[in-house]
Parts: C-alpha cells; sequence; structure tokens
C-alpha cells in the first residue's frame, strides 16, 4: 500500500483554468506579439514561422516577459516561472509549438529544448539547489496539469523544503518573494541560456 501526495496549495490554479484556451499558448502568442508569426485562432498544431533560435534582445518585448514571468525566449521555446512551485525557483521549458508530446515535436525542437534544458541544470546549480527534480507529465493520465501543451519541469531542491509545516499545515514557507526569485533566474538565464 502506498500514500497519495497531496499539493493543495496548487488548488487556486487548478480551478481557474480554462480548458478552451490553451494557457501556454496564450504565453507564446503574447511574447511574440506583432512579429512574423503565423496562429490560428484555437493554437492546435501551431508551426511557428520565425527564424531559428536566440532572438536578439531588441527585438523581445522584455516588459511582456516580466508581466508574464518569461526568462528566456527563443523561435523554439521559452522558460516561464511556475507560478504555484512545489519550491521557489521551480519553472518550465515548453516549446512554443501545441503538442502534448515528445513524440509529436520535430526532432530538432525537442533536442533544442534538451540541451537549453542541460544547460538550465547548471543555472539551477549556480542558484543554489541541493539538488534538481526535472520531469515531464506527458497528458492527464500523467498528472499534466495542463495535459494538452507539452511542458518540462525543473525544481531546485533544498535542504529541508518539505517540513512539518508543509505536510502538517499545508503551507509552503518561502525566505523570498517571487519576484526577487525571478529577477535571480532571469539574471542566471542570461548567462547560461543565452
Amino acid at each position: 500500500m502506498y500514500n497519495n501526495i497531496y499539493s493543495p496549495w496548487r488548488s487556486p490554479y487548478f480551478s481557474s483554468i480554462d480548458n478552451d484556451i490553451c494557457v501556454f499558448c496564450n504565453i507564446s502568442k503574447q511574447i511574440f506579439n506583432s512579429n512574423s508569426i503565423n496562429y490560428d485562432n484555437n493554437c492546435a498544431n501551431n508551426e511557428h514561422n520565425i527564424n531559428r533560435y536566440s532572438l536578439p534582445k531588441k527585438y523581445r518585448n522584455i516588459e511582456i516577459e516580466k508581466e508574464l514571468y518569461v526568462f528566456y525566449n527563443d523561435s523554439l521555446c521559452f522558460g516561464v516561472m511556475n507560478l504555484y512551485p512545489y519550491t521557489p525557483g521551480h519553472f518550465m521549458l515548453i516549446p512554443h509549438s501545441h503538442v502534448d508530446s515528445p513524440s509529436l515535436l520535430s526532432q530538432e525542437i525537442w533536442l533544442h529544448i534538451n540541451g537549453i534544458g542541460q544547460r538550465a541544470i547548471a543555472m539551477l546549480e549556480e542558484y543554489g539547489a541541493s539538488g534538481i527534480n526535472m520531469g515531464i507529465n506527458i497528458r492527464q493520465a500523467a498528472g499534466a496539469g495542463i495535459p494538452k501543451h507539452l511542458h518540462l519541469h525543473f525544481v531546485p531542491r533544498f535542504e529541508s523544503d518539505t517540513n512539518f509545516i508543509t505536510v502538517i499545515g499545508n503551507t509552503r514557507v518561502y525566505g523570498i518573494e517571487f519576484k526577487l526569485i525571478f529577477d535571480k533566474i532571469t539574471k542566471l538565464a542570461e548567462k547560461y541560456l543565452y
């Protein structure tokens, strides 16, 4: 027999999801805003007509990225902070393509995201993580909170990041404000990911 582990602090997030609108496609659209990308109205099977890989800073809308907590952005994928993190610094890498499985991505995009992920691990090590959980939940049956758009989780772990108050009181204690964590991750992304 096994025990179930619940994360009740994430309830507001899951109850706010509109299943008709892909939150990740919405972020992707806002990042690129009026750049030369062809979107359809429902984001289904989007393939973007944009230049490959890293976008020069002068072409990025940094203010929009900050509002959306996007710390990394290129032509194939973006990195965004998880608004309901398991630990401080939890973020996701997400392809701009609206697919629900790595098997539906081109090999080029899959390899690119994994290359960014490898550098993101080094970034989290400098951030101070004692360990790192990296994972993908493919579709709803595997536990994906947003099952229709593939995303890779990177969760920095710290000694004693789960303790009695988390387990007994359904409470998370963060020693630093979310925006300050985002600023630090953004600065590290400039060093490691671009």
